[in-house]
Parts: structure tokens; sequence; C-alpha cells
């Protein structure tokens, strides 16, 4: 098992489990071959060298209104400290100059109480400033930070950013893994930790969905605990929220049972309901969005893209795709104005290193489309993060290996855009 303040490998297989947290990425690295000719042009807009610029990034990548890109690397940067040979991690920015991109590295971690490996993305807060989570740092159990850029500066010059730690978790929340942080109305901050509250039939605890409001220029945890067993535990992925401010998640199928589940807020605290349990081998390790009319998409490791609809008090699970590959999807499918479904695969498509797929509602079903098919060479192996997408249908993402930016353990990754 991997010491947990030691940055992940890419192997096959993967262990996550009590206090000594692992997190190891599956990602099959087997052919190297050219891709098929498709409609779209897929460009690489940099490779990761696991210097400054980071290296091996999980988390989707986020767009503000001007169609800048922001995304962390879970290792790269500063290897000093509290931090591996691999590095600590940095975050990052892509910025649209004319025809091309200027990346910069935001903020390198450090190793110390600012946190190590960012594993999930960014989220653009309310002030328009960044806030994301660590795995590890701080009290060795991960940390919430925000980032802001210097005044009078364009935020593209490296250390410029500055880092603020806003919660370090400990034993009762730790470990936050893929998921994005979310706000509400009113401020306050909600997000997963794999590990902390409830003891797990295993030994380990079951994890918990964590709510944080300002108080007195801090922040005070409340939240959910799993209790593990039919309830579900070890959350991977994070929360959407409804208009009631009720919150939807998955579970994942590390220790115990994996579920889609709804949360809802009382004045006692939180009600759990759970709308779907998945067989084992199913591990929703991604999260859900919402379909527009009251139900939830989402994904499964195994290759499945779901929905769950309500219907007189019950959910009804309906199966839209299934992919074939080794490795399905690790993360949320992401919905356009048109209402079809974007994600990846990691170690499906025609060389086994990844996909990027669309879905498409026709005729009371769904067609998929293969936007491209990663060759585990340049252009990268296995993407895992959410993809986004912006206003002229442009698909940015990542992967976790591959790329030709620095050599051994099978490559840092790259950043990626598909045009129509």
């Amino acid at each position: 098992m991997t010491n947990p303040k030691q940055h992940p490998t890419l192997i096959r297989g993967t262990s996550l489990r009590g206090p000594g947290f692992a997190l190891a990425l599956i990602c099959v690295l087997t052919m190297v071959a050219m891709p098929r000719a498709q409609a779209q042009t897929f460009t690489v807009l940099h490779p990761f060298t696991g210097a400054s610029d980071g290296a091996i990034p999980y988390g989707g990548l986020t767009l503000d209104q001007a169609g800048n890109i922001y995304g962390t690397a879970s290792a790269g940067g500063f290897t000093g400290n509290n931090c591996t040979a691999a590095g600590c991690g940095t975050v990052f920015k892509l910025t649209h100059r004319g025809s091309g991109w200027t990346f910069a590295p935001l903020y390198i971690f450090q190793g110390d109480t600012d946190g190590v490996a960012p594993y999930a993305g960014v989220t653009i807060g309310p002030n328009g400033t960044l806030y994301g989570t660590t795995l590890l740092g701080g009290y060795g159990t991960g940390t919430l930070f925000n980032l802001s850029p210097p005044a009078h500066a364009t935020g593209n010059v490296l250390g410029g950013w500055t880092e603020t730690v806003l919660y370090l978790f400990d034993n009762g929340a730790s470990y936050p893994v893929y998921g994005k942080v979310i706000f509400d109305s009113a401020g306050n901050i909600y997000g997963t930790t794999y590990e902390g509250g409830l003891e797990c039939t295993d030994g380990g605890n079951c994890g918990t969905v964590f709510k944080l409001t300002p108080s007195s220029g801090g922040w005070t945890k409340t939240g959910y605990a799993f209790p593990g067993g039919s309830s579900g535990g070890n959350p991977l992925s994070g929360v959407v929220m409804d208009g009631s401010r009720n919150l939807y998640g998955t579970t994942s199928a590390a220790s115990v049972t994996p579920v889609a589940y709804e949360l809802i807020p009382s004045a006692s605290g939180w009600t759990e309901i759970v709308l779907h349990t998945f067989g084992y081998f199913d591990d929703p390790r991604g999260g859900v969005i919402f379909d527009g009319t009251g139900g939830l998409f989402g994904t499964t490791v195994n290759g499945a893209v779901y929905q769950l609809s309500p219907s007189g008090g019950q959910w009804t699970y309906n199966l839209l795709y299934n992919f074939s590959g080794p490795s399905g999807p690790w993360s949320d499918v992401v919905r356009d104005a048109s209402g079809n479904l974007y994600g990846t695969t990691c170690a499906d498509g025609r060389f086994s290193h990844g996909s990027v797929f669309k879905l498409t509602p026709s005729q009371g079903g769904w067609t998929e489309t293969d936007l491209y098919d990663f060759t585990g060479g340049s252009d990268g192996s296995c993407p895992v993060g959410a993809v986004a997408i912006n206003a002229a249908g442009d698909v940015y993402g990542t992967t976790a290996a591959g790329g030709s930016g620095c050599s051994g353990n099978g490559g840092c990754g790259v950043v990626w855009q598909i045009t129509p």
C-alpha cells in the first residue's frame, strides 16, 4: 500500500482504505498508434514537464467568462519540505492570446500547511477568486485553500497569486479527493472527504459531506458522516445542490456499498436518502449532474453512463450507454445547452488509452460519438478529470499520463482541446 505522504504512481489497481489512505490510478499503457481521422481537431495545449508547471493532473478544468482555463496538477512543482520526489503540485492557468495559449503556474504548493497534492479542480467563487482542496498537507489530511490574483496584474506571473488556507481538515473529516467544492447563495462551502466521520466495517472511517460556514473571520465545519453499509461511504466525488439546498452525490466502492444519495437539510442535521444502490464492480467514482428535468446523470468506472429519474417517490435507474474498455469514466459528465453529454474514459477507445465521447439524445435513446481516442504518446493517456465546454462547443480536458513533457512513469500528462 502506498504511503499517504507519497505521491501515488500510475499502477493497475486501486487502494482506498483506512487511515493509511492511498490512491493509485488505473491507466492501461499498451499500444502506441495514430488515432483514426475524425471531424474534430485535437490539439495539445500544454505538455506537463514535472517542473514548476506541475505533473499528473487529476481534477477537471474550470473556464471563466473570458475563456481562460484553470486547473490543478497533483504533483510537480516544489519538492522540498513535506513533498515527495514527485513534488507537491500546482494550480495553473491557460490564457487565450490570439491564436495561441499562454500557460502559467499560479501557485506551487510548498508541502507545509499550504497543502500537498491537489486532486480536485478549482472553483471560481462568488468573489471571483479560486477555491480548492488538497488531498494532503495541513495536519496531513488535506486543506481547503483560496487563491487570489495580485492587484494591477494579469495573474499570469509565477508566484503572483496569494494563497490563503481557509481550513485544515482533521480526523473528523479527512482527505478531500476529486470533488470540486461548491457554494450556496449565503457563501457557505460544501464538499466531501473520503475519510473521517463514523467507523466503517473494515475499521476505517466512512467519510463525510462537509459544510463550512464563515464565522468570526474563520470557518465552522458541520456536515454529514456516512454510516457505511447499505447507506454507502467513502465518497471520491463532490456534490451538487438543488434549489431547496438538498445535496446529491455518489459514494465509491472502495470499502462499502456504492450508492447514489440525496441529503436533505434540517435544523437537526442531514437526512440521507439512498436513490440507487450499485453493484460493487460498478464503482460510481464520478459524481452526478442535474439532467434538467429533476433527475440526475452519472457514470461508473466499469463503463456505464446512467440517468436517475424520480417518479412517485422512487428513483428509476436507466442505462444510457455502456463502454466496453477496461476502465471507463472516472468523472462526471458535462451537459451542454442542447442536452448533449460529454465525458472521458480512462482506458477505453481504439488504443486502450482513453477516449473523449459525446452522447446525443436521439429518438428516445442516446447515440455515442467518439470524439477522440488517445494513443498514449504525445497526445496523452488516461483522462481522469471532467471536461469543460465553452459556448462555441470547444471541449477542454487533461490526461493524467502520457505527453511529451517528461519521461518516466508513463509521462506527466497534458492539457488538450477539441474544436468542432
